[in-house]
């Protein structure tokens, strides 16, 4: 298992007063000023997340030394960890965050247009294109759901995943029933296992699932499983309540 410094506030020692404004700037500089950190941060700008180890072959130091550049760059605030499962991973903290490191590399790099792009671990079809994590939907169809209700300002992603008043009147147009929550919320985030970005989870996630099974605009393939087949009534479906197209997750 990989094994990545906490980035939870809870478990950070307790600080004195906060450092000056130059002596933090100079602080952030220097943990970007290593190539091997700024090859983990180029690598992250893509939005993907990755664990120690991937971070560790990707570069090509050694496990124990991408903890150490990983620890600088966690108590940086340039990167957090998350956990998903039996595994931790970890992201750029947030866009703010990838705006910074992508504007310094592409001014170090000029002519640079598009952020360094590593694949992803494969993972075998049809889970890759859809499938459910737990009770919502996952995969690049998943991904293309999440994506395109935050295009649309019905989600904030920012950082706590939320539904916006638009998104709440989405979901009363398109028949996503989202009352009686209890203690759930309404949106969370959950880490894509093989996209390795954040996906929609919570209750809307739960009941557009819920619906698009109940009106067969996905079944699951012969033999059962969390793979997921979008049918001809689903690709109208989501063309028509989010603008996705079968591209979005074939």
């Amino acid at each position: 298992m990989d094994r990545l410094p906490s980035s939870d506030p809870a478990d950070a020692p307790a600080l004195a007063d906060p450092p000056a404004p130059a002596a933090r700037l100079a602080a952030l500089a220097a943990a970007l000023a290593d190539e091997t950190r700024a090859a983990i941060c180029m690598t992250l700008l893509e939005g993907r997340a990755w664990t120690a180890g991937e971070l560790a072959r990707i570069t090509g130091v050694a496990p124990s030394t991408v903890s150490g550049h990983l620890t600088r760059l966690l108590d940086a605030g340039i990167c957090v960890t998350e956990r998903q499962g039996r595994h931790s991973y970890v992201r750029i903290a947030d866009a703010a965050t990838a705006r910074l490191v992508d504007e310094l590399a592409s001014y170090a790099v000029p002519g640079r247009d598009a952020a360094h792009a590593v694949p992803v671990v494969s993972a075998p079809d049809p889970l890759a294109r859809a499938r459910t994590c737990y009770d919502h939907f996952a995969g690049r169809l998943g991904m293309a759901v999440t994506d395109a209700m935050e295009s649309r300002d019905l989600l904030l992603t920012e950082a706590v995943f939320a539904l916006t008043g638009s998104g709440l009147d989405w979901c009363r147009r398109a028949g996503v029933d989202v009352t009686g929550a209890g203690r759930r919320p309404l949106a969370s985030s959950c880490l894509d296992w093989t996209e390795r970005r954040r996906h929609l989870g919570g209750l809307v996630g739960a009941r557009l699932c819920a619906r698009a099974l109940e009106d067969a605009w996905v079944v699951r393939p012969e033999g059962g499983g969390r793979g997921l087949l979008v049918t001809a009534a689903g690709e109208k479906a989501f063309g028509e309540l989010l603008g996705i197209t079968p591209r979005a997750w074939s």
